[in-house]
């Protein structure tokens, strides 16, 4: 793998991430027209069913079609909800269809660009390159709410006209991807198989492993990153903060911890680490309740958030794929991206109802209840090891 190949894909990831981290958006682009926090809820909703689709389809035919170019479409598709949103003169169901397409697209390249990084690496190269492809991926998602916050606050722009910006982001990222796969080489001894081959069937098989732990426990903590980021705007409403403060100080924290801290994290005994990272980002909910205590209790509920959850996602996903047999890998890893879009897209859905019914405390303290079940189910995990280690070992 060259680096200015590798590069197409980096950046065509970071700018379809930025799609996603342009959700922060739909709230205020709902109130322009007399909506709320619930309407969010249901173009969220729309993206989760949409993600259930996406990433079987990337099963179906990354393997005939090829990853990389899975990837470009899936960019595209991200493109055409936020057009149709952009487009939106009042509330319809159609915010539901903008969502879904969302969705689909977001589904089928989440999946689709790691495998076609993948496909072109070698095992040992693996981490390496998985390493800095996260980091600009995090830089997408939390740079992206920063510099539209700056085109509609200072820049005066509105949303349709962000929107459009974003789509067309999306654009230059499908170019970018159908490069990349025509620039970078697959490796000889790639696979063709799927990723999510046989993935329903093999869910049994994957509980009676501690494969299964992660694999919930990215889905709680999807609960988590997502409440705090689609709901950013209504926790400082009324304190006087700034969302875009959250999403730099959180991307900058992610990057920065991603490459500095990542090799010693890799290093260590994984049970360990998670527990320390879910205790961190734990920490930084509960210092969210403080926002308006002001910029400083901001900053530092983000910079816990991106130090836990930022650096935790990396450690339970390498726990998702090697927990289980060889066979089994690419069934875990489909699994884990299905548990994570369930979270991400799916508990919007609560928490705008939450919001307009029991406002951002009430939100606030199940974002908490989640966050303390994913610590939960890491103790469970640790514990499933202790116990297994004697038979193991026999």
């Amino acid at each position: 793998m060259r680096t200015s190949h590798a590069n197409y894909l980096f950046i065509g990831s970071l700018l379809t991430a930025a799609g996603y981290g342009a959700t922060f958006l739909l709230t205020e682009h709902f109130r322009a027209f007399g909506g709320s926090e619930i309407d969010t809820g249901i173009t969220l909703g729309g993206a989760m069913f949409g993600t259930l689709i996406g990433v079987p389809l990337v099963g179906w035919f990354a393997g005939r079609f090829g990853a990389a170019r899975m990837g470009a479409l899936g960019a595209l598709a991200v493109c055409a909800g936020y057009i149709v949103l952009a487009s939106l003169k009042t509330l319809s169901p159609l915010i539901g269809g903008a969502g879904f397409l969302i969705g689909l697209g977001w589904g089928v390249f989440y999946l689709a660009a790691p495998m076609a990084l993948s496909e072109r690496v070698t095992d040992t190269e693996r981490g390496f390159w998985f390493a800095r492809y996260g980091a600009f991926l995090m830089a997408g998602i939390g740079g992206s709410p920063v510099i539209a916050g700056t085109l509609t606050g200072s820049l005066g722009f509105s949303t349709p006209a962000a929107f459009r910006l974003i789509a067309a982001a999306c654009v230059l990222a499908a170019v970018l991807l159908w490069v990349f796969d025509r620039l970078a080489p697959k490796g000889a001894a790639v696979a063709p198989a799927s990723f999510s081959e046989g993935w329903v069937r093999k869910l049994p098989d994957i509980a009676r492993t501690r494969a299964i732990y992660p694999i919930l426990m990215v889905g709680l903590g999807a609960c988590v990153f997502g409440g705090i980021l689609t709901f950013q705007t209504s926790l400082v409403r009324g304190t006087g903060l700034q969302a875009s403060t959250f999403f730099s100080v959180y991307a900058l924290t992610v990057v920065a911890s991603r490459f500095v801290l990542a090799p010693v994290v890799n290093r260590a005994n994984g049970d360990h680490v998670a527990i320390i990272l879910l205790s961190l980002m734990i920490l930084g909910v509960v210092v969210s309740f403080g926002f308006h205590y002001g910029v400083l209790v901001q900053i530092a509920s983000a910079v816990l958030l991106g130090l836990g959850y930022g650096l935790v996602y990396a450690v339970i996903q390498t726990q998702a794929v090697n927990d289980g047999p060889i066979d089994q890998r690419n069934a875990a890893m489909t699994w884990f991206v299905i548990a994570y879009f369930v979270g991400i897209f799916g508990f919007p859905l609560l928490g705008g109802w939450m919001i307009v019914n029991f406002g951002t405390n009430g939100l606030l303290g199940a974002i908490l209840a989640f966050a303390i079940a994913e610590l939960a189910v890491a103790l469970l995990r640790l514990r499933h090891g202790l116990y297994a280690l004697p038979k193991e070992a026999s």
